[in-house]
């Protein structure tokens, strides 16, 4: 079932390009309302666009069902757009008047106490702040496209901005999924894109220089050091290069090559018309057969599965993901255990498919023991339960396959007691199709499942505990009252 927050939150973003329609998705997609102002006539269709491929892909990073989502509102001015935000997120183009008169325009409408972030990537929040009348409000809080799946975002506060405002804006940036990074100090650039200019420089002389094309530079840093800086950073990195001996190790080795002409950092090519040409005529040789919505979705697809390979590992933006599926399953409601129990709502993510373009077979088996694993939580058989030595094993397990299911679709398990008495858990398992907020609808599978309580100090059979032979007797006397499942193939072990 889709959950639902307890108090709607809403935010105003002003400014609907590339970035404001990866923070419209973002937030709406956390269960924000939303209100948008941009003057171009096609903002709505272009903003659409971005917000499918958005409800494509993020909530197949997560492993538990978000909230339901947010309306949207477009708004005819600025000032409309404001007036009922806590949050309100600039992303105009990078030009300082252009955003002292929208910021301006944004705190003479918004209410006492709401902050704005600018998604500036190169202004500092003093300049930001030296031409709007209150520069408390004022913070940089610069994102990194596409906006609805990487997590991390600058947060850079103007001098002014109170630490319970910041504090403030910190939270609400982890409420959606994010992983905001306070820096310490104003900079140009800030952080990132210093590091990325200095690269952005070097790729125009090696282009200029005919030292390689567009695309074999994307190759040395897809298949080379993008992917393994994307779990562990520059300096860890390094750290390893240095071998048993460390950092020290690996300074003393190769600090003298900083003395070495070997960058041109230092020189910027001139981008004439000829680079700019040379440039551009590589691009489409390299990428021009795609559109860019599809190049979104290559790319939306590619980031999904990498990041969700991290999460299995909890490492790097991985361990953002579960933070969030915490904060997401707390907000699930208590079961009603007159029914068969919701056990698993989520969405399929794309790493789940096979060749055949559904979901591959172990899935299915996965989700299940999602569920078994969901059921023993309710009953008590918790981390902590296992911890002190006892858990349920299982013994043996029936799958039947009735429909396709695809990446994108949301789904979930609803779970049966069957049996729970002794040192014997029978449950049976129904997979739907999520077709409404409302309702499970179509039936996509079945698992039946017994399983077998196991001190984990003998590995062998035994008694569950007091409580949860109580909880179990308690269920199962309600389940009774269920119609039984047809075609069971453990039923004589009951």
């Amino acid at each position: 079932m889709t959950q639902q927050t307890a108090v709607t939150r809403r935010a105003a973003l002003i400014g609907g390009g590339v970035i404001g329609g990866g923070w419209l998705a973002r937030f709406l997609l956390n269960g924000w309302d939303v209100n948008v102002f941009d003057p171009d006539p096609e903002a709505e269709r272009k903003l659409a666009e971005v917000l499918a491929n958005a409800r494509r892909s993020l909530p197949s990073l997560y492993d538990v069902a978000m909230p339901a989502p947010g309306q949207i509102r477009f708004c005819p001015t600025v000032a409309e757009a404001v007036a009922d935000a806590e949050w309100i997120q600039e992303s105009v183009p990078e030009r300082l008047e252009l955003k002292h008169r929208v910021m301006t325009q944004i705190q003479a409408a918004m209410p006492p106490g709401a902050l704005i972030g600018s998604s500036t990537s190169g202004f500092k929040p003093s300049e930001l702040g030296a031409g709007v009348p209150r520069p408390e409000s004022v913070l940089v809080v610069h994102p990194f496209n596409p906006v609805y799946l990487l997590p991390v975002v600058e947060v850079v506060p103007h001098a002014s901005v109170s630490e319970e405002s910041i504090t403030h804006a910190l939270e609400t940036l982890r409420s959606i999924g994010m992983m905001p990074l306070r820096l310490r100090r104003e900079i140009d650039a800030h952080v990132a894109d210093r590091f990325l200019e200095a690269v952005w420089r070097e790729a125009l002389w090696l282009v200029k220089d005919d030292i390689a094309t567009t695309q074999e530079i994307d190759d040395v840093i897809r298949f080379g050091f993008g992917i393994r800086w994307a779990q562990m950073g520059l300096f860890e990195t390094y750290r390893i290069a240095g071998g048993e001996a460390g950092m020290a190790h690996f300074l003393a080795q190769f600090g003298p090559c900083l003395k070495w002409p070997w960058t041109k950092l230092m020189d910027v090519p001139d981008l004439d018309d000829a680079l700019v040409k040379k440039i551009s005529d590589q691009s489409d040789a390299q990428s021009g057969m795609r559109s860019i919505r599809e190049l979104e979705r290559i790319r939306d697809d590619n980031l999904v599965s990498m990041m969700r390979a991290l999460k299995g590992r909890n490492w790097a933006s991985g361990r953002t993901l579960r933070e969030h599926d915490e904060r997401l399953r707390r907000d699930v409601s208590p079961p009603d255990w007159s029914q068969p129990v919701l056990t698993v709502s989520r969405t399929v993510p794309i790493d789940w498919t096979d060749y055949n373009g559904h979901m591959n077979e172990a899935k299915y088996l996965d989700l299940f023991s999602s569920a078994a694993d969901r059921f023993m939580e309710l009953i008590g058989c918790d981390a902590a339960y296992i911890a002190a030595g006892s858990s349920y094993f299982t013994a043996e397990s029936h799958l039947q396959h009735i429909a396709e299911v695809h990446a994108g679709e949301r789904v979930q398990v609803v779970t049966q007691l069957l049996a729970g008495n002794g040192k014997k858990l029978h449950l049976f398992h129904q997979l739907f199709a999520q077709d409404s907020a409302a309702a499970a609808g179509r039936l996509l599978a079945t698992g039946e499942q017994f399983l077998i309580h196991v001190s984990l100090e003998t590995r062998r059979s035994s008694v569950p505990s007091a409580a949860v032979q109580e909880r179990l007797r308690d269920i199962e006397s309600k389940h009774a009252a269920l119609p039984r499942p047809g075609r069971l193939h453990c039923g004589q072990r009951d």
